[in-house]
């Protein structure tokens, strides 16, 4: 039976082996040791300040699939935002409801906690999650464009 459950802190190993698959979905090939990648995940979502948070899904306790998220202020007004930065299921349960049932606990994450959107983007060339999501009902927002610096350029608009 498909669960879609908040994650815990016990969660963090089975989340980490999962965020592996995910890494060589997009093309990396080396990876953190599975220590280090846990302590990461450890400190995002259940350190002091947590930086996001992490809905699972699972089947009869075999972890399938996570959506993690985080909640951005302003949005509306004052309202806030939930955004979702990640949605990955793993390759072999794809196609299976799996990805349908962690974007419904989203909305309803996001109307529970008082948020006005639900936000996410994909790569431009991902046309099965394009299809997905248009699937959904939601439609591609053509006001908006994608910006982001990263490692060189990032340390140089830093120290300006």
């Amino acid at each position: 039976m498909l669960t879609v459950t908040q994650a815990t802190e016990a969660d963090v190993p089975a989340l980490a082996l999962l965020m592996d698959e995910l890494d060589r979905f997009y093309g990396a090939v080396a990876v953190d040791s599975p220590e280090q990648r846990e302590e990461q995940i450890r400190d995002a979502l259940f350190g002091s300040r947590p930086a996001a948070y992490a809905l699972l899904a699972e089947d009869d306790g075999e972890l399938l699939g996570f959506a993690s998220y985080s909640l951005l202020w302003p949005a509306a007004g004052v309202s806030s935002s939930l955004f979702l930065k990640e949605l990955y299921v793993r390759q072999d349960r794809q196609r299976q409801g799996v990805g349908r049932l962690l974007m419904q606990a989203l909305g309803e994450t996001a109307v529970k906690t008082g948020c006005s959107r639900l936000e996410w983007q994909t790569d431009a060339d991902n046309e099965q999650a394009k299809q997905f999501y248009r699937a959904l009902g939601a439609p591609i927002h053509p006001s908006k464009v994608f910006y982001r610096l990263e490692g060189e350029d990032l340390r140089r608009m830093s120290q300006r």
